[in-house]
């Protein structure tokens, strides 16, 4: 429910914190974008198969939103993310200790799981704290957290595969979760009483689905997730394979998908303002296709710079007017209805990651770029038809 909070004490009290926990959960997420080819070569497999640290990951999380929403909007947002961090901490633990591609596989969905607690009630939370007149600047703030972390796992993990070792970037994981996980524990809210107005899980589910908008919301976020982050976790290994780029190099590259999103969040103000959200939403799905269109059809990787960059400040021009209206589809189960966004966008990474693989193993990295550089237009073009129509 929206509560009295508002936006100085959020800052002044929680913000920092939760934004620390979206920052280690994205570097958590991307970290094995850039490890596939030293978890192939450890482990004697194709590039593939060590994707499955990557899908797995990303279907726990996807269907864990199911959990986390309503825990979050039953026992206190801010308490479900402290318990999810701290969990982090301990499964990042493990990982540095696995045998094979299978426990590490197997972990990594373990480490999906408790991610899922992070970001979303994270934005849930800010959803409650923050009037929809600021939301999408504080949102934008918050994104500015968590594509920082993008970055540092994307970077982090080519630099520990080219200098040390794939098992060393867990170990920076479990510091970076024990210390947030830490930080979070000393600043826990007096619980609340679970018992008091508080429909079950199914009841508040159902709710949200029941709103029309709500559900072409949850659409868009599915098909977004399949045709962005099924490209985006192969650039690390195309720009290795085809150009001969060093693993760190070509982290360093994909990373400027994140500088682009930093540049959005500098400039969300502005751009809401000369565009709106139609325009956002257009524009942001054409600078996608652009950038991918660069990365498949480019034979020289210094394209991949602007690319990158390009594709980036497009992803987040369209997410963030997706996750705004998000906050606001189902404001009576704001968790829960931004954790089934969660929920539906990562299952589309998931499903996208898992079919662009076997087409990957099969035609080259190359037509995961040609998919997405013809999809990701349409779903801009779509989206700001959507919000056309529902003003009307």
């Amino acid at each position: 429910m929206q509560t009295s909070v508002n936006e100085d004490s959020m800052h002044k009290g929680t913000f920092y914190l939760i934004a620390a926990a979206g920052f280690a959960s994205m570097a958590g997420m991307r970290i094995c974008d850039a490890l596939l080819p030293s978890l192939a070569a450890s482990f004697q497999v194709s590039t593939g198969t060590a994707a499955s640290s990557i899908s797995l990951f990303v279907i726990a999380y996807g269907f864990l939103q199911l959990v986390y929403g309503p825990l979050g909007d039953r026992y206190g947002k801010q308490r479900v993310i402290t318990y999810a961090v701290a969990a982090c901490a301990f499964i990042n633990l493990a990982l540095v200790f696995a045998s094979s591609m299978t426990a590490v596989a197997v972990m990594r969905a373990i480490a999906g799981a408790v991610t899922a607690g992070i970001i979303p009630l994270g934005m849930a939370h800010i959803g409650d704290s923050v009037p929809y007149s600021d939301r999408q600047r504080v949102l934008a703030k918050f994104l500015s957290a968590t594509i920082t972390g993008m970055i540092g796992g994307q970077w982090v993990g080519g630099l520990f595969a080219d200098l040390l070792d794939w098992r060393a970037a867990f170990v920076l994981l479990t510091a970076l979760f024990g210390g947030v996980a830490f930080m979070l524990l000393r600043a826990l809210p007096p619980k609340p009483d679970p018992s008091v107005g508080q429909p079950g899980f199914l009841v508040q589910m159902r709710g949200v689905l029941q709103v029309a908008w709500a559900r072409r919301i949850l659409t868009l976020a599915l098909i977004e997730g399949a045709f962005v982050f099924s490209a985006l976790v192969f650039i690390p290994t195309y720009l290795h394979s085809r150009f001969g780029l060093p693993l760190t190099a070509a982290g360093a590259i994909v990373a400027l998908y994140g500088a682009g999103g930093l540049a959005y969040t500098f400039l969300a103000r502005h751009l809401l303002r000369r565009f709106g959200e139609k325009g956002l939403a257009r524009i942001g799905g054409a600078l996608m296709g652009t950038g991918f269109a660069l990365l498949a059809f480019s034979s020289h990787w210094a394209w991949a710079v602007p690319a990158c960059l390009v594709a980036g400040l497009g992803f987040y021009m369209l997410h963030n007017t997706l996750q705004v209206n998000a906050t606001q589809m189902a404001p009576h189960a704001r968790g829960t209805a931004v954790s089934l966004f969660a929920c539906s966008l990562f299952l589309g990474q998931s499903l996208g990651i898992g079919a662009v693989a076997i087409l990957v193993d099969k035609y080259g990295i190359g037509a995961a770029f040609i998919a997405s550089m013809i999809a990701l237009p349409l779903i801009g073009a779509w989206f700001a038809h959507s919000i056309s129509s529902r003003l009307r």
